[in-house]
């Protein structure tokens, strides 16, 4: 394909991806779905070029960003408080899939190898949390279960593209041993997460250079790609790399840079995101004629059998496993709903056991959407793999199963079930973390006024003051109103509703007539950015709705 036709190939599915977004918003339908499908009309269309997905590619330059990204929003104090959801479903849990599947393919599949089985096991074996908490988040579901799904999802792809890096190599060689993949697994985990403290720690020591947000952008985008290339020099794992250096990031970055560099990568990220996961979703439709073209070998029931075992591994090993977790033992660090205990006079540290209930295992099942992980993981897998088609073919099934049976139905099952979040209490939490954080600038403010100081800095210190109060005593009140509420829901304040709408008016009116200086020659358009950019600021604070 020539230059030509890669730059208007990547226009076209820019404007898909725009377009899709907005599909998505107005309908509710899974842009993920949407625009597999568009890639998959696309690849049949015989005027049209397709282009190939090159496994490097995929395991170089999209792979690491979209990994890094979610360790970025992750947290490694989630880890510590919740290290048997990340044990459990992280890695016991893709490590049996993986394993199940990899045997049932190898068994009942003509050809199939286990090496091949487990690559295939790999690929469909983590689920992608972000679809299902997008989903449970508008429905309402409960804290301590967002808690579960979050933390599910912050070791899964590394476990299943490690766990994939070994069977791919396990097959390069000849010869699959189970204690040799088991040490090969161990030892290139153990050796991707140094290499990920490394890197953490070198970008830490960087820490002058991220105060400029200009700098800070460029080390955050080359963060993922050096620690990924670092560890896979030396044939380790990279993901577990580039997952490991995110969260000891993330965790770093609100001490270790300024604000305008966190808004800035942030935003940064979330269009790295937006656009590659959009490019993956459509790369890989394009890819399934050529696909479904190499099925011509295989008879209806071997694709049928193939199909079958996947998916059913996939849909059943899930619930299964969360039933089991509920019936181990405390002490193999399996169990699921453990929660830290809120009364005083229970050991520090100690955790109480709530097993989760039917309802809520049930929401946990169906939560085990597969995405774009799964969707790049699957062209990781080499040409010469035993039944390489039919292994794209299953994790394509998997999918598309997974992302619009249950990415569809999870919202009504959530509200079906009575699954609810304790809305007051998550606005309480934050009103206190607010009303506890003026409280300490209040004091740091009695901590200069006894320092030396002129009239000016006395002004100064008075007016901050009474804004400062002004912010408390409306928190307070916020406090008070819910606390004389029962319901778990968030009561309505007009007061609060009529301030969000008043200064949302008064922001438009600013703005209004700063267009109308630029217009009229009053006010240069350099100026005219640094005002407006004041503006989206305090605009951005806003919430759209009433939410705290």
């Amino acid at each position: 394909m020539s230059y030509e036709k890669i730059l208007l190939f990547a226009l076209a599915a820019i404007a898909v991806i725009i377009v899709v977004h907005w599909v998505t918003e107005k309908t509710g339908l899974p842009a993920a779905v949407l625009l597999t499908v568009v890639g998959v009309i696309y690849s049949y269309i015989p005027q049209w070029e397709n282009l190939p997905l090159d496994e490097e590619i995929v395991l170089m330059f999209l792979l690491p960003p979209l990994l890094y990204n979610a360790a970025l929003d992750s947290s490694l104090l989630d880890i510590r408080r919740n290290i048997r959801t990340v044990i459990s479903l992280s890695v016991v849990l893709v490590l049996i899939t993986a394993l199940l599947v990899g045997l049932g393919f190898s068994w009942w599949v003509a050809g199939a190898t286990l090496a091949s089985g487990i690559a295939l096991g790999a690929v469909v074996a983590p689920p992608d949390p972000v679809a299902a908490l997008a989903v449970g988040r508008k429905a309402g579901l409960p804290g301590k279960l967002i808690t579960l799904i979050q933390g599910e999802g912050l070791l899964n792809d590394a476990t299943a593209l490690t766990v994939l890096t070994v069977a791919i190599a396990a097959h390069k060689d000849g010869n699959f041993s189970v204690g040799g993949s088991v040490l090969k697994f161990v030892t290139s985990a153990a050796g991707g997460v140094l290499i990920g403290i490394a890197i953490a720690y070198i970008v830490r020591f960087l820490k002058p250079l991220r105060t400029d947000p200009l700098n800070a952008n460029a080390l955050s985008i080359i963060t993922p790609l050096a620690a990924f290339a670092l560890a896979e020099h030396y044939h380790l794992s990279g993901v577990l790399a580039v997952v490991v250096a995110g969260l000891i990031v993330g965790h770093d970055t609100p001490r270790y840079t300024t604000g305008a560099s966190r808004l800035q990568i942030a935003a940064v990220w979330r269009l790295i995101d937006f656009m590659l996961e959009g490019v993956v979703f459509l790369l890989i439709g394009i890819q399934v004629s050529d696909t479904l073209g190499g099925l011509g070998d295989y008879s209806g029931s071997q694709i049928a059998i193939a199909v079958g075992v996947t998916l059913g591994v996939v849909l059943l090993v899930r619930p299964l496993w969360l039933v089991l977790t509920q019936l181990l033992p405390r002490q193999l660090h399996l169990r699921l709903g453990g929660q830290q205990d809120d009364d005083m006079d229970a050991p520090e540290g100690r955790t109480k056991e709530e097993p989760l209930s039917g309802r809520e295992v049930t929401a946990l099942s169906w939560a085990g959407t597969r995405g774009v992980i799964t969707l790049a993981a699957v062209w990781i897998i080499p040409a010469d793999f035993p039944n390489h088609d039919l292994m794209v073919l299953c994790a394509l099934v998997v999918v598309l199963v997974t992302l619009v049976g249950q990415g569809l139905t999870f919202a009504p099952l959530v509200r079906w079930l009575g699954l609810r979040a304790n809305q007051k209490d998550k606005a309480r939490l934050r009103n206190e973390a607010r009303s506890a954080a003026v409280q300490a600038a209040l004091h740091r403010l009695d901590d200069i006024q006894e320092e030396q100081h002129d009239h000016v800095e006395d002004e100064a210190i008075e007016t901050m003051r009474r804004q400062l109060q002004v912010r408390l005593d409306r928190y307070r009140r916020r406090l008070d109103l819910l606390d004389q509420v029962e319901s778990t829901d968030l009561p309505k304040s007009p007061q609060y509703e009529a301030a969000l709408m008043v200064r949302q008016a008064v922001i438009d009116a600013e703005r209004e007539e700063l267009l109308r200086w630029r217009d009229a020659g009053r006010l240069a358009d350099e100026s005219l950015r640094v005002l407006n950019r004041e503006l989206d600021h305090e605009e951005l604070v806003l919430p759209k709705r009433p939410k705290d």
